[in-house]
């Protein structure tokens, strides 16, 4: 018969925790160092997926180059306002593979795969009768395998629950941290509330709406890119002067042409001084949405921590 842990043996493990854990918990997904990727298993999700998207876009002629960048930015932006209302209004729920990296302090991490559950905030008359809610497991790379983080709105205090997975898990306990904490944004670029579709949209209407008071500002929308299996239309928008109000040098967008959603964004910063024409600075961010199934139909339990199916 297991013994209760007692107060002492309980900060212990904490602090044995924070001592082998520090930084493994974090706000958006949970991150990793910037070591060398894992190599990738077999699954459908598994080819890097800057590869297929890039050689997508290589693949693809530029349809729409002639309307000035603004009127192609404006375009981009009444698409965008259309998605988020269609999310609000439509999407209760997804499903979805995350494939994410990030530069965090001058260093661009790996390639991190998640299996993400999320249900959407809903409103009625005043009052939220959904809450924003998050379920990740990792799936690679291998040092994080199994890892398990939930977030739900208003619940623990507005902290996130998080598992370590594989060999760690059998030893470290489940924790509660604040999602806007040192330990939970170590590595990140944002906090977990930002994650998820309909916050990555948010994000982009504000780039754009900065980007379009610009004067030398170009976008142009090309049709027939792929992201894995899905069709997609993708705007791509660059800034080639730097300026503090903005965010990046060039930015892409995949619109899902059956889903009417942004399924992909890859950001790139200014080239280095001295760099030949038209050179990429580093990716800065990039988030991919791989396997995107809506309407679902997750529940209470799938934001549990006492789902029989979790490792908490």
């Amino acid at each position: 018969m297991n013994q209760k842990p007692t107060a002492d043996s309980r900060l212990v493990r904490r602090r044995e925790f924070a001592s082998l854990a520090g930084g493994f918990f974090a706000g958006a997904f949970l991150s990793t160092t910037a070591s060398a990727q894992s190599p990738v298993a077999p699954q459908p999700w598994a080819q890097p997926v800057h590869r297929v998207a890039n050689a997508a876009m290589r693949a693809t002629p530029k349809t729409n180059p002639s309307p000035p960048g603004d009127a192609n930015l404006l375009r981009g932006l009444q698409i965008a306002r259309a998605a988020l209302a269609q999310s609000k209004a439509e999407i209760n729920d997804y499903t979805a593979v995350l494939a994410k990296r990030e530069r965090v302090n001058g260093t661009l991490g790996v390639h991190e795969y998640m299996a993400l559950k999320i249900r959407n905030r809903k409103i009625a008359d005043g009052r939220i009768v959904q809450p924003f809610s998050v379920y990740i497991k990792f799936l690679k790379p291998d040092d994080v395998e199994g890892r398990e983080v939930i977030y739900v709105e208003n619940q623990n205090e507005g902290n996130l629950v998080a598992h370590e997975g594989g060999f760690k898990g059998k030893f470290l306990p489940t924790v509660t941290i604040p999602v806007n904490g040192m330990l939970a944004m170590r590595g990140q670029r944002y906090p977990l509330t930002e994650i998820g579709i309909e916050n990555m949209i948010v994000k982009l209407i504000d780039r754009g709406q900065k980007a379009i008071q610009q004067p030398n500002v170009t976008a142009e929308f090309r049709q027939g890119a792929r992201l894995k299996d899905r069709v997609c239309t993708v705007l791509q928008v660059n800034q080639p002067t730097r300026m503090p109000q903005l965010d990046f040098c060039q930015a892409q967008v995949f619109l899902d042409d059956q889903l009417n959603l942004p399924i992909r964004y890859i950001a790139h910063d200014w080239p280095a001084p001295g760099s030949p024409a038209g050179a990429l600075g580093q990716v800065i961010e990039e988030y991919n949405y791989l396997n995107l199934q809506v309407n679902v139909g997750l529940g209470d339990a799938d934001f549990s921590t006492e789902n029989p199916a979790y490792n908490f």
